[in-house]
């Protein structure tokens, strides 16, 4: 498919395109406000039973991070950014001298750093090094509404 085919097949598509775009920021941004708080749970949870990693408790909370972050989140983001990209190639949709297409481009790569931040803390549960304590994770779980609010009101506003 050459360039000009390309971009006639990603206009005749757009629509779709925005609409499960989304679609999957929604799946993706569910999951970058819940694993955070997943994550206070399960601090304080074992601290308040006393229990130790390797528990059937911290087990329980393991397994329910693990199936957000791989079944939900990892697809989602991928998801995301694909549908982004078709939406940025698509002709006539990004003015690239606007300063509100890279508020966004930065925007979206930060989350997508916090969701690897995100993914390396798992790993610290599940070899019992968290090093973490509730309300930091209670603090950590704001950084996806910053990054929301100046995604949503670039793309609505134009800034």
């Amino acid at each position: 498919m050459g360039r000009d085919q390309m971009g006639g097949f990603l206009a005749d598509w757009y629509l779709w395109t925005k609409a499960l775009h989304v679609v999957s920021v929604i799946s993706w941004m569910a999951g970058l406000f819940y694993l955070p708080r997943l994550y206070v749970y399960h601090v304080e949870g074992l601290k308040k039973q006393g229990v130790v990693a390797g528990s059937e408790m911290d087990q329980l909370f393991q397994h329910q991070e693990r199936l957000l972050l791989r079944a939900i989140m990892n697809p989602a983001m991928i998801a995301t950014w694909v549908l982004g990209l078709a939406l940025v190639l698509t002709p006539g949709i990004v003015v690239w001298s606007e300063v509100w297409v890279w508020v966004k481009a930065v925007s979206v790569v930060a989350m997508t750093v916090f969701h690897m931040w995100l993914a390396a803390r798992r790993k610290a549960f599940l070899a019992g090094e968290n090093l973490l304590l509730g309300r930091q994770y209670r603090m950590m779980n704001e950084v996806p509404t910053v990054f929301m609010l100046l995604i949503v009101f670039a793309v609505i506003l134009k800034f």
